[in-house]
C-alpha cells in the first residue's frame, strides 16, 4: 500500500490499532469461554466427591454338571439275565416240600421260613400276573420281575399263575413250569401257595434274598 499523505498513514495506524483491539478481544473471549468450563468442571467434582472404579460383578462359578453315574452292577445284571436261561426240563420234585401244597425253600433254610411265609410274616409288596402269557413270555416277564423286586430291596412278592383251568386237558401248565422257574433263581429263597384270599392254588407267595448293601 502506497502511502502518500500524513493522513493516509494515521489511518493505516488506526487499523492497525483497530484489528490488535479486534483480536485482544476474542483472546479474552476464549480465555473466558475455557475459565467457565473449568469451574463447571470443578463444580461437578465437588459435587459427586472423590470417586473409585465399580468392582467387577460378583458371579457364581458354577461348575458344570457331573456325569450321571454309569449303572455298572445294573448292566451287569442286565448282561447275565441275557445269559440266563431258566430251563423247563428241571426236575423239581426232589426239591419241593412234600407237604399239601408243594412248597420251596433253599437248602439251609428252615421249615418255619416256609410256615412264616404262608402265615403272612413278609408282607406282600409287588406282584405279576402271568395270566395270558406265552411260555416263551411269561419265563422272560417272571426272571425280569424277580431280578427287579430283588435289585429294589422288595423282600416279598406274589406270583399269579392261574390255576390252569383254561389249559388243554385244564392241565396246570404254566403252574408246573412257574415252580421250575423259581427254583433256578438265585434271588428266590422261598416260595408257598398262597392263601385263598390271595389266590390259592393259582398263585405263589414268594420270599426273596435281602439286598446285598455291602
Amino acid at each position: 500500500m502506497k502511502i502518500n499523505a500524513l493522513s493516509d498513514l494515521k489511518l493505516v495506524k488506526k487499523e492497525i490499532e483497530a484489528q490488535a483491539a479486534r483480536e485482544a478481544a476474542l483472546a479474552a473471549q476464549k480465555a473466558l469461554e475455557a475459565k467457565r468450563k473449568a469451574a463447571a468442571s470443578n463444580l461437578f467434582q465437588a459435587a459427586i466427591g472423590k470417586v473409585k472404579p465399580l468392582e467387577p460383578p460378583q458371579r457364581a462359578k458354577l461348575a458344570p454338571e457331573p456325569p450321571k453315574p454309569i449303572p455298572k452292577q445294573q448292566m451287569l445284571d442286565d448282561a447275565a439275565a441275557l445269559q440266563e436261561a431258566l430251563s423247563d426240563e428241571i426236575d423239581v420234585t426232589t426239591l419241593l416240600d412234600t407237604d399239601e401244597h408243594l412248597s420251596f425253600r433253599r437248602p439251609g433254610v428252615g421249615t418255619d421260613v416256609t410256615q412264616k411265609l404262608r402265615k403272612g410274616k413278609w408282607a406282600i409288596q409287588k406282584q405279576i400276573d402271568l395270566h395270558g402269557f406265552r411260555s416263551d413270555e411269561a419265563r422272560e416277564a417272571l426272571g425280569a420281575f424277580i431280578r427287579e423286586s430283588h435289585r429294589n430291596g422288595i423282600r416279598c412278592v406274589r406270583v399269579v399263575h392261574g390255576k390252569g383251568l383254561g389249559s388243554p386237558g385244564k392241565a396246570p401248565v404254566l403252574k408246573e413250569k412257574v415252580h421250575k422257574w423259581l427254583v433256578q433263581k438265585a434271588e428266590v429263597v422261598a416260595f408257598v401257595q398262597a392263601q385263598p384270599a390271595q389266590g390259592g392254588a393259582g398263585a405263589l407267595v414268594v420270599l426273596l434274598q435281602p439286598q446285598n448293601r455291602a
